[in-house]
């Protein structure tokens, strides 16, 4: 079982289990991600010091800074999310959110704002680069146009799945069992402008910004349970006579939408919604009609969405994020739901006890087995009958997860 596989274990697991701290296995999961914008324009949560969880300066509150570029004064619609509170922003379109202190002695009067929870959908975080072995192994290149989409393209185009970029300048592609061995870095150490856009981060000084290459993609087929779709070019603005197209096809009688962003330049530039199914049309948004605030329900199982852009399209386009929802049917399996059961060790689907695995901490109550099955993108945890290490996999298609993959599994767990 691959590291892809594990992932989708993990977003399964996080909603039940306490965090500790932002990580690049939180970054994939859309529902943990305030920001959807590379630079955070569209932060608007509640951090209000320089660092997270209190640390750093305090921020000076909005209405308070007249003397200043940026205030509530001056931002009067909101558009900026500015206001009569302390919290981090980014009016200015910077590489990242941050906020005004109390001016030093060295004359610095603001500072940009590390928030762990801030980073779009897609982005894996910040790794150590040594350079012996590269963090990333697949082909690589240097440009003084360097964007994070640029590097994307490269990577997509050689067929890499993931795209590293760094120093402002450089760009590597890798595969996942690259980012297995990978070291996290701090965030705050990926702090250099790309060369090709200055509203974007590309990596620092040997410090790789590692990102999905399906951001921004053209095309996709979308099976996950969850998960974000971008504009073309995303993180950049969309290029003209742009032609796309996405099917979502989560488990499930209906899909939930949520548009986190949406700038189309005009009304020739089109997201249509589609039933795949039938081909009826279901929904269209352009730039003169853009979609409801809050989610968007629609009964179609298998959701085919296009995009088309004129000769003169330029916009930073849009992001969703969707998931699918089980209509009514019997009660399923619970989706790991560790702590509530209180297992004590994992059982394997061939009636052997997987190695290596031994206790959960913190588990309380009865000693109970339990066997985890997978069938990509999603897992079920079945409980063993009582003295019997072998549990029956749930339906066709599914296996046992492998006794390396129960070992990672836990490793999760007792980090958390």
């Amino acid at each position: 079982m691959g590291t892809q596989a594990l992932q989708g274990l993990f977003l399964l697991l996080l909603p039940l289990l306490p965090l500790r701290g932002a990580s690049a296995v939180s970054l994939y999961s859309p529902g943990l991600s305030e920001c959807f914008q590379v630079n955070g324009a569209d932060y608007r949560g509640h951090q209000n010091h320089t660092g997270p969880r209190g640390a750093g300066r305090p921020c000076l509150f909005w209405d308070q800074t007249q003397q200043h570029s940026y205030s509530s004064s001056s931002d009067p619609q909101g558009r900026w999310g500015l206001g009569a509170h302390n919290f981090c922003r980014n009016p200015d379109g910077d590489v990242q959110p941050w906020c005004y202190v109390a001016e030093t002695e060295e004359g610095i009067y603001w500072r940009y704002c590390d928030i762990p929870t801030c980073h779009m959908p897609g982005y894996l975080g910040c790794f150590v680069d040594s350079g012996a072995p590269p963090a990333l192994s697949g082909p690589s290149g240097t440009s003084t146009k360097l964007t994070v989409q640029v590097c994307l393209r490269f990577c997509r185009m050689k067929g890499y799945q993931l795209a590293g970029v760094e120093a402002g300048y450089a760009c590597f592609c890798g595969s996942e069992s690259d980012l297995a061995r990978g070291r996290l870095a701090p965030a705050t150490d990926c702090d250099q402008i790309c060369f090709g856009h200055p509203g974007q981060l590309c990596g620092g000084d040997g410090r790789l910004g590692i990102y999905e290459v399906s951001v921004g993609s053209c095309q996709g087929n979308w099976t996950a349970p969850q998960g974000v779709i971008y504009s073309p070019d995303f993180p950049d603005e969309y290029g003209p006579d742009r032609n796309c197209s996405w099917v979502l096809g989560p488990t499930g009688a209906a899909l939930e939408l949520t548009f986190r962003l949406f700038e189309l330049a005009d009304p020739r530039d089109r997201l249509e919604l589609r039933d795949a199914a039938s081909g009826s049309l279901l929904r269209t948004f352009d730039g003169s009609r853009p979609p409801p605030p809050g989610p968007l329900r629609l009964r179609a199982a298998v959701l085919l969405l296009t995009f088309s852009s004129d000769a003169r399209g330029h916009a930073q386009g849009f992001a969703l994020t969707y998931r699918g929802e089980l209509g009514p049917g019997p009660p399923t399996p619970a989706l790991f739901s560790v702590a509530a059961a209180a297992p004590t060790e994992l059982c394997s689907g061939s009636g052997k006890r997987a190695p290596g695995i031994g206790t959960f901490p913190g588990s309380r109550g009865p000693r109970r087995s339990w066997a985890v099955w997978y069938r990509r993108p999603q897992g079920v945890a079945l409980p063993c009958p009582p003295g019997d290490p072998q549990a029956e996999g749930p339906a066709t298609g599914y296996q046992p997860l492998s006794a390396s993959s129960q070992s990672s599994l836990r490793s999760l767990i007792s980090a958390l």
